[in-house]
């Protein structure tokens, strides 16, 4: 007995319609899972900051001392040893050292508490929350491929490094001006490629452990993302004590 086409097609995007509600579902989990580590880690992070700033003690035995490079260098050296070695990790220790650093990058952030009011870093931190929010939607509903944007971007944060570290030397507030200013533009497009990156990414068929740790490393790049852009934020807007 032959069966009407009609029906075997009807079968047919049935089932696909499940697939599709199946994979959105866990798009949204995957990404829920991300900006939850993500979330964490900037608490542990101003948890870390505003008790270590608090603390005369500890705040003069890293700044002003050889230990302040200890301190801004760690974080960074995490970040490296995380992206070549997460592979070979576990996902528990993948997201062991994702705390490490948020830790560390807390205590290297302190320095903000000495420098800046509070209620501007405050003020800051919510206009960075909001701009991060609005781009981060934006990377992720969008269907324009932001490839080739990325791609430029890097390039500006890269020029941003070089100058950053120019600046150092020059002591120039004019030459800070322009980094911070440029350093906004580039980490709010960063903030939607990596978005976008983060959900392409989720697409590709991987194991429970897999998924972990590539949840972990897109906690990590939103992370940088938000941070980058509060600082840069701070440079502008920041009230000096």
């Amino acid at each position: 007995m032959a069966i009407d086409p009609r029906i075997q097609l009807g079968a047919t995007g049935m089932r696909a319609g499940e697939q599709a509600r199946e994979i959105d579902q866990g798009l949204r989990t995957y990404m829920l899972r991300v900006y939850n580590y993500m979330a964490t880690a900037l608490a542990v992070s101003g948890i870390v900051a505003i008790f270590s700033s608090q603390s005369t003690e500890l705040m003069s035995a890293i700044y002003g001392t050889p230990l302040q490079w200890v301190v801004m260098l760690a974080p960074l050296g995490l970040v490296f040893f995380l992206s070549a070695r997460l592979n070979k990790m576990s996902a528990s220790a993948a997201q062991t050292t994702f705390w490490v650093f948020s830790a560390l990058m807390g205590l290297s952030l302190s320095y903000i508490f000495l420098v800046y009011t509070p209620v501007s870093i405050v003020r800051v931190f919510f206009i960075t929350a909001g701009t991060f929010g609005a781009m981060s939607l934006y990377g992720y509903t969008t269907k324009r491929d932001l490839t080739g944007m990325g791609n430029f971007l890097m390039m500006g944060l890269f020029g941003i490094i070089i100058a950053s570290v120019v600046n150092i030397f020059m002591q120039s507030s004019a030459m800070q001006f322009a980094i911070s200013v440029i350093g906004v533009l580039v980490f709010v497009g960063l903030t939607a490629y990596d978005t976008q990156k983060i959900r392409k990414n989720y697409l590709a068929s991987d194991g429970s452990e897999a998924m972990s740790k590539k949840a972990i490393m897109g906690a990590l790049m939103l992370y940088l993302d938000f941070i980058n852009l509060f600082l840069m934020l701070l440079h502008l807007f920041g009230n000096r004590e």
